[in-house]
């Protein structure tokens, strides 16, 4: 909230965000089927301007969602289709050989990649080599992109929004953890219910085609996503978040459970900084969402799973107890005191 700006005002433009979120939820789900709070938490990472990984077998939407996204956004859109021989240029671009017609001067020109896209579609994205996968690295994080010196600035908002398969499956690459660093969110897609499945059938075996409809533009997102930074944080809600992210350090005092918790137990590498970003930025998103405008504890646990099971690195007795990363997730939370420790004078 500005100076310029009153309480009035500031509540019409939480009211008219919420409209926007709701009819972006309304025209998505004219062809996704069900998987609501997966559209949710890809709404939530647009507003807070991060990019998202969406893991799931294949076969459940994933790469149907990012596409009815793009169409409810007035936004350039790509799809990259990561293959075993994609090449990194064949993502971002390269310099081509260019002749004069008048001159006969040959130079050298750049050819844009499909990463020159607002929305970007990073389709089974470890199915392809760790070099063409590092291939967006500095465009996920300072949204540009460096070919043979020469930088490049790429439009905002700027959204990468990338499916993946259990890597468990054969012709599959663990994406390297400096990029799963980039995505503010990862989030599980599971199967569908009995009724989702039926409504399924109904929508793509009838004659009937449903598309959705185009909601809002890219200055709107942008005027969203300030909006979103302007939520007010609690500092005892802001040191909660940073409490979180400390629980998943192994082998430091704020470990969450002490010596001889889980943390020390399972946990190879914790959380960077980004994790505290990515959870009070998603909180904003959730505030405004629900009609508030400031985070709150609840907040912060909704997104925390989403936020976070990314970003916690386990460790070879995790995997032999078969312990999953939203499972300690779900205890740093259990284990972990709301209440402020070392700010005196605050209530939570």
């Amino acid at each position: 909230m500005t100076t310029q700006e009153t309480p009035a005002e500031v509540k019409a433009q939480c009211e008219q965000f919420r409209q926007t979120f709701a009819s972006l939820r309304q025209e998505i789900g004219k062809v996704m089927v069900g998987q609501q709070p997966v559209v949710d938490a890809v709404l939530v990472a647009l507003f807070a301007g991060g990019n998202v990984l969406l893991e799931g077998v294949p076969g459940l939407g994933k790469t149907l969602l990012v596409r009815t996204l793009a169409q409810t956004l007035h936004l350039p859109f790509s799809r990259i289709q990561f293959t075993p021989d994609l090449m990194p240029a064949d993502v971002i671009g390269t310099n081509i050989v260019s002749e004069d017609h008048d001159t006969g001067r040959r130079s050298f020109e750049f050819q844009q990649g499909p990463i020159f896209a607002q929305v970007v579609l990073a389709d089974e994205i470890n199915r392809a080599t760790p070099k063409t996968q590092s291939a967006l690295l500095e465009a996920m994080q300072e949204r540009s992109v460096t070919v043979a010196g020469h930088t490049y600035t790429l439009d905002a908002p700027f959204l990468v929004l990338a499916t993946q398969n259990p890597i468990e499956q054969e012709g599959t690459y663990p994406l390297p953890e400096a990029q799963l660093d980039r995505f503010l969110l990862k989030i599980d897609v599971g199967y569908a219910g009995l009724e989702d499945l039926m409504e399924i059938i109904d929508r793509t075996t009838g004659a009937d085609n449903p598309v959705a409809s185009q909601v809002i533009d890219g200055p709107k997102i942008l005027e969203y996503q300030d909006l979103v930074r302007q939520v007010i944080v609690a500092p005892h809600v802001k040191q909660y978040a940073a409490r979180l992210v400390l629980a998943t350090h192994p082998e430091t005092n704020t470990a969450a459970g002490g010596p001889s918790g889980p943390t020390n137990r399972y946990v190879r590498c914790g959380v960077s900084p980004r994790g505290a970003q990515a959870l009070i930025l998603a909180g904003k998103v959730r505030a405004l969402v629900d009609g508030r405008f400031h985070v709150s504890y609840q907040d912060i646990q909704d997104v925390a799973p989403s936020c976070l099971r990314h970003r916690v690195l386990l460790n070879f007795e995790a995997e032999a107890d078969r312990i999953r990363a939203d499972d300690l997730v779900k205890e740093i939370l259990k284990l972990t005191p709301t209440q402020p420790t070392e700010l005196a004078g605050i209530q939570s």
